[in-house]
């Protein structure tokens, strides 16, 4: 990303006035979240495409199992928001469906008179369908209502009836835990009172970005020997979380998903800052840095540049994620090969 030069001659001199201690500590006081009531939260800005936000927040409230957040991390996680997704289990559309159980929950949701497996409205009234029909085969069984349906999308309503709640199936309790941690990044911060939890990693990751400063830009660098220690925007975000035992993703429209999401007046030093070509849709995000305070980031902006400060303070910027090791560890995996979002589990 070629940010702007404007007000950057001071960059260096405003963070190094601060200092990295200060820095640091203005984002050390611990502060609580907010718990998820289903199907009563709106979605973050930015984190749905905007042609599927109303959808979605619609369907989300469809039962009191779901939410709207909890049905984006799905459909995310599914397909990545990609109405064309197929995959070799011969699951289609944007929430993966097979035929088998399209025809029995295909919904429509576009009011044409015809479910279609590969029109976005459709498959997300569909999922929501799907998934408030889990939550009734359910209903019965003690314990969390929401952790219940989950695990029977995942292990089948049948396995949950059997063990009173979310069966010991490792896959199963994986989904559970990371569709909710997921559901995280697609809700809504609270209001400007109520502060989201801060990360314990992101002291030690700002040292690991500060420790960079200088170093040439690489497109498609990781910090590798084989690659002199150099790095692009996103690698070196992975590489800085690493150093602190988180990993993150590879490339920064997936980053982007690791956590919550503050408010700008909500951004404490070790947030991860984004940049989208277009602000109503995470898919175009091309520039990830992470946060120092006094509005300024390390990043490693462009070829012919090197790891610096920079301001956040640009026509492009998108928003920011608080990252978080569970929300990390509950991105689906992306196929190098073809950039493909591979679920836990398609229907």
């Amino acid at each position: 990303m070629a940010l702007g030069k404007a007000r950057l001659a001071g960059a260096t001199a405003a963070v190094v006035a601060i200092g990295f201690v200060g820095v640091v500590t203005v984002g050390t006081y611990a502060a609580s979240g907010v718990p998820e009531r289903s199907g009563q939260l709106s979605l973050s800005s930015g984190t749905v495409p905007a042609q599927y936000r109303a959808q979605i927040q619609k369907w989300g409230a469809l039962c009191p199992e779901i939410s709207a957040p909890m049905l984006a991390a799905q459909l995310y996680q599914e397909s990545g928001f990609d109405p064309l997704a197929k995959s070799p289990a011969k699951a289609y559309g944007m929430a993966q469906f097979l035929e088998s159980t399209w025809a029995t929950y295909g919904t429509d949701g576009n009011g044409d008179g015809k479910p279609d497996i590969w029109n976005p409205d459709d498959a997300i009234a569909s999922a929501a369908t799907y998934d408030c029909a889990l939550a009734r085969d359910v209903a019965k069984v003690p314990g969390d209502r929401q952790a219940n349906m989950l695990a029977a999308y995942n292990a089948g309503p049948y396995a949950v009836i059997q063990f009173h709640g979310v069966p010991p199936y490792s896959e199963t309790q994986g989904y559970v835990k990371n569709i909710r941690a997921l559901a995280q990044s697609f809700t809504a911060p609270p209001d400007p009172g109520v502060q989201l939890a801060l990360s314990k990693e992101a002291a030690g990751a700002i040292y690991y970005a500060q420790s960079k400063l200088g170093i040439d830009y690489m497109w498609g660098g990781t910090g590798q020997t084989w690659e002199d220690g150099r790095f692009d925007c996103s690698g070196l975000m992975q590489a800085a979380f690493k150093s602190v035992g988180i990993d993150l993703p590879r490339v920064a429209n997936d980053q982007w998903y690791s956590g919550p999401h503050p408010s700008r007046d909500q951004l404490r030093p070790g947030d991860l800052v984004f940049f989208a070509n277009d602000l109503e849709d995470p898919r175009t995000i091309h520039h990830v840095g992470i946060y120092v305070g006094g509005g300024y980031m390390i990043d490693a902006p462009h070829t012919g540049a090197k790891v610096r400060y920079d301001t956040i303070n640009q026509r492009d910027y998108i928003g920011a994620t608080r990252v978080t090791s569970d929300g990390a560890a509950a991105l689906p995996f992306r196929n190098p090969a073809d950039g493909t979002i591979t679920a836990v589990k398609g229907r």
